[in-house]
């Protein structure tokens, strides 16, 4: 009985640290929020009084979204190659970079370094979105890391690369080591905090479920999503407190330093932690170290159990996976628009732009900053409902209302903004959008990915994982060039773009409704039953 309480007691404080990843990957994620208008006012307007700087800018940003392009695209050309077979594969690589590419260089590369209003505004956005080409990579590096230098290392990793980007972009122009200007060098830190991001939000998870006893698994892998939602409202309350009271001038120069350099305090406690913690069994097997493998599983299960899980370990590595269109691509296209459409909904906009949404709405820096923390409170609130009710309410019927209500929440804030009426009304949509998002289409995306793949393709996942990141960054880099385009203001007051994520709502619902299956109280074996094994394409 003691053993068992002090395995229990071991199990909670281990996911604990581990979810530290998670807590750091939402605080990665919402920290941009409060600096947004600070960003733009000492990076991008300067850019208007200064025309070298202005087009030396300009040629930098080219050549950093070439290689953010690059890197993706080598990314998804390793998935292709894992999709068909090599000729077929070479053949449609490319076709995708000859067409893309001519469109990339007529479009893009061949305009002139003039500093329009649609590039001032691409430029804004992606500085703001950065972050999330670096979640890409991580996310894509996660499974090499985890076998490699192991699941904890990872993380250690993980929580260096958080660092790092703390300081670097709190101040870019003293640690700019890249020879390009301070608005690169920016980016460059906020990419390699993205590769951090993507590195735990695969690492931390792994990482809990390979240590957990198979009883509480589902439940302390549930941490790491509240813990994620945990910290963003934890920096939307350290965003507040840095602001509060201060004069814009204070957080244009100086503020906005201190929100990203907070970031460092929880980045050093999760690497201090992650020493203490073991290596999991699975790994230290994989490895050859089944000595220190069955240490661990004898503190975390007794010993009566350790020797049973660690032969089950050994038979998993015995298990062949199959090609990715073994069970066709119907599964593949609804995992990608599962990942797609929860993005495409425009989550990310509310959490990343929240303050700058509540000042465009006539509301002073603090008032906007409190706001964004009842945001992030309800998010969070809304996110623990959903822990506790998709097994008993069933995914499918959670992501319907879902799409129902955030549909109706953002054409009503559409509306309200058109109309110029601001005020309650405005943030009852926000909330209420935040509600219909945190309960279905925030929690259970994951609880869909995780389970409508069968065992035998699990690695496909990263396809989809991959592929939302993408999604993240698309929407969160064009909400800029729609919301601030005056073009649009003139005509719709803010309205357009919250319009077109209702549509995307009502997509989303019209796409579970005719394709998605109820996965509730299905096994993973009934799972594979219902694809059923189709020929490769």
């Amino acid at each position: 009985m003691a053993t068992a309480k002090i395995s229990q007691k071991s199990v909670y404080l281990i996911t604990i640290v581990a979810s530290l990843g998670g807590l750091l990957f939402g605080y990665d994620t919402a920290v941009i929020s409060g600096a947004v208008g600070a960003l733009e006012n000492y990076f991008i307007t300067s850019l208007q009084d200064d025309a070298v700087l202005s087009a030396s800018t300009i040629f930098q940003f080219k050549v950093i979204i070439s290689l953010c392009i690059l890197a993706v695209g080598i990314l998804f050309a390793s998935f292709i190659l894992k999709f068909f077979k090599r000729t077929k594969a070479y053949a449609i690589i490319a076709g995708i970079l000859i067409l893309g590419g001519a469109i990339y260089y007529f479009q893009f590369l061949s305009l002139p370094d003039v500093m329009t209003e649609n590039l001032q505004n691409s430029i804004l956005g992606f500085m703001i979105s950065s972050a999330l080409v670096g979640c890409i990579i991580g996310a894509s590096m996660g499974d090499k890391a985890a076998n490699s230098i192991g699941r904890r290392n990872g993380l250690i990793l993980a929580a260096i690369l958080f660092l790092i980007s703390a300081c670097g972009s709190a101040y870019p122009e003293p640690m700019n080591i890249f020879q390009a200007n301070t608005l690169t060098s920016f980016i460059i830190y906020r990419i390699i905090g993205g590769i951090g991001v993507g590195l735990a939000s695969m690492l931390a998870p792994l990482y809990i479920a390979e240590m957990a006893p198979a009883n509480i698994r589902g439940k302390l892998v549930s941490f790491n999503q509240f813990a994620i939602v945990t910290g963003m409202l934890v920096v939307y309350f350290v965003n507040y407190f840095i602001v509060s009271g201060q004069t814009e001038d204070w957080i244009n120069l100086t503020g906005w330093r201190y929100m990203f350099l907070s970031e460092g305090i929880p980045a050093v406690l999760f690497f201090l932690f992650l020493l203490v913690v073991p290596k999991t069994p699975r790994f230290q097997t994989m490895k050859g170290n089944e000595e220190d493998a069955v240490k661990v599983l004898t503190k975390l299960n007794g010993p009566e159990k350790a020797s049973q899980i660690l032969q089950e370990i050994k038979a998993s590595f015995s298990k062949t996976r199959a090609h990715w269109l073994t069970f066709g691509w119907g599964i593949i296209v609804i995992g990608i628009l599962l990942s797609v459409f929860q993005q495409f909904v425009g989550i990310n906009v509310v959490l990343y732009y929240a303050p700058e949404i509540f000042k465009g709405m006539g509301m002073e820096t603090d008032a906007s900053m409190l706001q964004t923390i009842i945001v992030g409170a309800i998010n969070m609130l809304f996110t623990v409902l959903a822990i506790f009710t998709v097994d008993n309410f069933g995914r499918k019927k959670l992501m319907l209302i879902g799409s129902a209500v955030m549909a109706v929440s953002m054409i009503g804030l559409g509306v309200v903004l058109y109309l110029q009426s601001e005020g309650i009304f405005a943030l009852l949509w926000m909330l209420l959008y935040i509600a219909a998002f945190a309960m279905s289409w925030g929690p259970v995306t994951w609880v869909l990915l995780s389970e409508i793949f069968p065992n035998k393709i699990k690695g496909v996942m990263a396809v989809a994982v991959a592929v939302q990141w993408l999604a993240n960054l698309l929407v969160s880099w064009t909400f800029p060039m729609m919301n601030n385009n005056e073009a649009l203001v003139e005509t719709f007051n803010h309205g357009f773009s919250y319009w077109i994520y209702g549509i995307m709502a009502v997509l989303s619902g019209l796409f579970i409704w005719k394709f998605v299956p109820e996965t509730k109280g299905k096994t993973l074996e009934e799972m594979e039953l219902l694809w059923g094994p189709k020929d490769k394409l």
